[in-house]
């Protein structure tokens, strides 16, 4: 049995989760994946730790495609996912159409979970956001940063307080129990990030990450990753 080693940015746990089995039917193997905030998965990738298949934002892949990282011409679109708001299921929606409105949903939370400021893509633009409201630092207390926003997203749910607020890509809301989606950030602040797949050059499983890749963005596969969180 042959071993896939993935390296992922988390946005895109949801859609590797559904399509696994297939995978593994088809090619006699297992996905060994590791998730979190691109610039974390980015830089292990260079460090060396075992990857056949690394999905990163289309910018990030297109960097290791120049560098030589990647393999020429293996890339291929996944589609764009947009960053977005969460509250714990059940609990009531806030209003978030406009910038006036997301700013009061923010300053009313009790508490605010979001990925990693510093190398994931939803949490740098969200700390750009707060500075554009001009509420950072009226929230800094309130923030509570995670590795990635699925960690995020999985804590928020524990947590047994109420008045909590997520922000990070749709996908990892859909696919964390115990929360669920408000909507996409309003059209002020709107992140729409678009992720592709690429073979690694150290790859060691070509084949299956070829196969894995084509799998993943194939047509038929369409409906999956609009269901998961993906546009296309």
């Amino acid at each position: 049995m042959i071993t896939l080693h993935l390296l992922s940015g988390g946005a895109a746990y949801g859609l590797v989760a559904q399509l696994e089995d297939r995978f593994a039917a088809e090619n006699d193997g297992r996905i060994a994946g590791s998730y979190s905030a691109v610039g974390l998965m980015r830089d292990q990738f260079l460090e060396g730790v075992p990857c056949d298949v690394v999905i990163l934002t289309a910018a990030l892949i297109d960097q290791l495609q120049a560098r030589g990282h990647v393999v020429a011409g293996s890339a291929r679109r996944l589609g764009s996912v947009k960053t977005g708001v969460a509250v714990k299921s059940g609990e009531a929606l806030p209003a978030l159409a406009t910038s006036e409105e997301l700013k009061a949903t923010l300053l009313g939370a009790t508490g605010i979970y979001i990925p990693d400021p510093v190398k994931s893509t939803a949490g740098i633009h969200f700390m750009g956001m707060l500075k554009q409201l001009g509420i950072g630092a009226e929230l800094t207390a309130r923030l509570r940063p995670f590795p990635s926003g699925a960690t995020a997203m999985g804590e928020m749910a524990r947590c047994g307080e109420s008045g909590l607020i997520g922000c990070t890509q749709v996908t990892e809301i859909r696919y964390t129990p115990g929360v669920q989606l408000v909507a996409p950030l309003p059209r002020a602040f709107e992140l729409a990030t678009v992720y592709t797949a690429a073979m690694s050059r150290s790859a060691t499983q070509v084949q299956a990450a070829s196969a894995f890749i084509a799998l993943m963005a194939s047509p038929e596969n369409a409906t999956l990753r609009r269901a998961v969180g993906f546009e296309d």
